[in-house]
């Protein structure tokens, strides 16, 4: 069974940037394109497959079809056909307003729905690009709603200028925005449970300020204060790096100019292959040749034993599994 290719889902929103359409090779007359959901379950924007003999059918119709020869048995088991990843490129023009996710425990009892832990590894960058993860010091619940309701939140956020190749792992509960300039892809768990806390007094399309979700987010909220938020790893050329190894996704980074075979016979999970740079081919264990370049994602199904990544001279590609 092939690797499956979706059409991505594009979406338009005030603080989208220019970089998405090019950088995919994607022909659109769409502006500020925030982001491009590259996989997704969510209901209503379930992703499409886009050719070969399963095109037209959603990602929840073709796990209900393929069952565990997709996702494995054990995620089949858990997420039955809801696909239990939602894989993103974002590229902020302006700054994403500041927001929380909540837990598993407290979206579940809320909402009926999952929380959401994501992670963020960033494509590009532009001059002055920048990233909000944590608190600075120490605040309590009470704090925190006075620096929302005086402007001051922002005073008490560690602010990280960044580059390509930066990682940030944030667990429910962490506060966290996306800023001008960066471009990302975030890998996280299926939720479109957001609390908005902040959003620098902008107005939404119907020209009022959005909502805000200060009340919620107050006990959605880890105050822990830590040294650092960003995630350090020693990246290998032509090995996997292993970035991010949490209950909810295991993601890694191949750098390569070389071919590399990857065993996922005992993995009894699904791989997205996301290419961030370059281009090349991957060949499964059947003599299936599926090509990929810069800013599409793939879908390995489980039932392949082993995929091997090979360069058009030089790509650099993040996998993602559970």
């Amino acid at each position: 069974m092939k690797p499956f290719r979706f059409t991505p889902i594009l979406k338009s929103v005030i603080w989208g940037g220019e970089k998405i359409a090019p950088y995919k090779g994607i022909a659109t007359a769409q502006q500020h394109i925030g982001e491009s959901w590259e996989l997704s379950g969510v209901a209503g924007d379930e992703s499409i497959v886009a050719e070969g003999e399963y095109a037209g059918r959603t990602l929840p119709q073709l796990i209900a079809e393929l069952k565990e020869e997709l996702v494995g048995r054990k995620v089949y088991e858990r997420f039955d056909t809801e696909f239990p990843l939602l894989v993103k490129f974002i590229d902020a023009r302006d700054d994403l307003s500041i927001q929380v996710h909540p837990n598993d425990a407290l979206a579940q009892a809320r909402h009926g729905k999952h929380g959401k832990t994501e992670m963020w590894y960033v494509v590009g960058a532009d001059c002055g690009a920048h990233l909000k993860a944590g608190f600075a010091q120490r605040i309590t619940p009470e704090e925190y709603e006075r620096r929302v309701a005086d402007n001051t939140l922002t005073e008490v956020l560690c602010n990280y200028a960044v580059r390509p190749g930066d990682l940030f792992f944030l667990p429910a509960g962490r506060v966290h925005a996306i800023c001008a300039g960066s471009f990302v892809a975030e890998i996280q768990q299926t939720s479109d449970v957001t609390y908005r806390i902040y959003d620098y007094g902008r107005l939404g399309k119907d020209g009022r300020p959005r909502e805000l979700h200060t009340e919620l987010a107050r006990e959605a909220i880890d105050y822990t204060v830590l040294p650092d938020y960003r995630t350090h790893y020693e990246a290998e050329r032509n090995s996997e790096t292993q970035l991010v190894a949490c209950p909810y996704f295991v993601t890694s980074l191949y750098d390569l100019d070389e071919p590399v075979e990857k065993e996922i016979a005992a993995l009894d999970s699904f791989l997205v292959v996301m290419c961030l740079a370059g281009s090349g081919t991957l060949m499964d264990d059947e003599d299936n040749e599926t090509p990929i370049r810069q800013g599409e994602t793939l879908l390995v199904p489980a039932a392949t034993r082993s995929i091997r990544f090979i360069p058009d001279g030089e790509m650099k590609i993040l996998t993602s599994r559970l």
